[in-house]
């Protein structure tokens, strides 16, 4: 795993998503990578899922998976999953996490190798991202109460000292 400071030129430019934490210019990312032999590939991809989706219960917001298309792929990617958060201010789900099967086309291209009894072959490499400003944003949408506080979810509450709520700055909540 790793983390990532991340950079997106066009933030700020016309279209959607223009306003708030959604598609901000600076950000930062949970990156998880993983090296597998090509057999084991849809299995680890699956694996990868999984994590994701206990990330997205520990937050406990409606979500859903989107295996995505194969012609809304990207160069790389064999297979693709989002997960995505429902944001109450949009009414519309947005993607927390992704996760890629590359099957060999990054190893091929990176010389990344195993050994087996027939020689040399590549790998199958395998991602998953977490852009951490959704994710904040899809706690804050979806457990803030009436007066502005918000509830931690319960998953989160042992990162976080076992606080229960965090109240409006001056406010009274």
């Amino acid at each position: 795993a790793g983390w990532s400071a991340c950079y997106r030129r066009e933030a700020g430019s016309y279209g959607k998503d223009t306003r708030g934490i959604i598609r901000v210019h600076q950000f930062h990312k949970v990156e998880m990578f993983s090296y597998c032999r090509i057999e084991d590939s849809y299995e680890e991809h699956e694996r990868l899922l999984d994590w994701e989706r206990e990330m997205m219960a520990r937050i406990d917001v409606p979500y859903r998976i989107i295996d995505t298309a194969a012609g809304d792929l990207g160069t790389s990617a064999a297979r693709k999953y989002d997960c995505e958060a429902w944001m109450p201010s949009q009414e519309t789900y947005r993607e927390l996490t992704s996760t890629s099967n590359t099957t060999q086309f990054q190893a091929r291209r990176l010389n990344i190798r195993e050994r087996t009894e027939n020689g040399l072959r590549p790998v199958a490499t395998l991602n998953g991202t977490l852009g951490t400003t959704r994710f904040i944003a899809a706690v804050l949408e979806n457990h803030q109460q009436p007066d502005g506080s918000v509830v931690v979810p319960e998953g989160l509450r042992p990162y976080l000292g076992g606080r229960e709520i965090f109240e409006v700055a001056g406010g009274t909540a």
